[in-house]
């Protein structure tokens, strides 16, 4: 696999990977160890901020990834890993732009957080199928897919099963 093709899987996991690490490792730590839960609150918001900036940056390698030279973006590419890219960008930045700054505000807390919670869960589960479908996604013929299989080099080898 030429490189090309490995930079969307890179960013995917990296895009899945950071949104794990912060939401549910780092920002529960926060609130655990700092002396004060509003210092937790804004080190955490300036996270959330950072990381969607992250999310942004991995989603727009993957949708680079979705097309060849001279080719427009397919819908039905990596099994429809496209559309789960822009939801998840979507959710980045709903959140972002207009959750966050009501929960900065303090502004019916209870329910803005549910909701930026949720759509950090969502963005999260939308990461982890893009990064599901590129590394199941097919290969041209004569290289291995992501999967493993790998029977049609198997057919190609001289000496070897038929």
């Amino acid at each position: 696999m030429d490189w090309r093709r490995r930079i969307p899987v890179l960013a995917a996991a990296l895009w899945w990977g950071s949104l794990g690490t912060l939401g549910f490792i780092v920002v529960p730590l926060l609130f655990v160890h700092l002396p004060a839960p509003a210092l937790a609150g804004q080190t955490a918001a300036r996270l959330f901020t950072a990381q969607t900036w992250v999310s942004l940056a991995c989603g727009v390698l993957v949708l680079l990834g979705s097309r060849g030279r001279d080719e427009s973006p397919r819908l039905d590419w990596a099994g429809g890993a496209l559309a789960f890219v822009l939801a998840g960008l979507l959710l980045a930045l709903l959140a972002e732009f207009a959750v966050a700054p009501r929960i900065v505000a303090r502004e019916n807390l209870r329910l803005w957080h549910a909701v930026g919670s949720a759509m950090y869960a969502l963005q999260w589960l939308c990461a982890l199928v893009v990064l599901w479908k590129l590394t199941g996604a097919t290969t041209p013929a004569g290289h291995a897919g992501a999967d493993g299989d790998r029977s049609a080099e198997r057919r190609t080898i001289p000496g070897g099963p038929s």
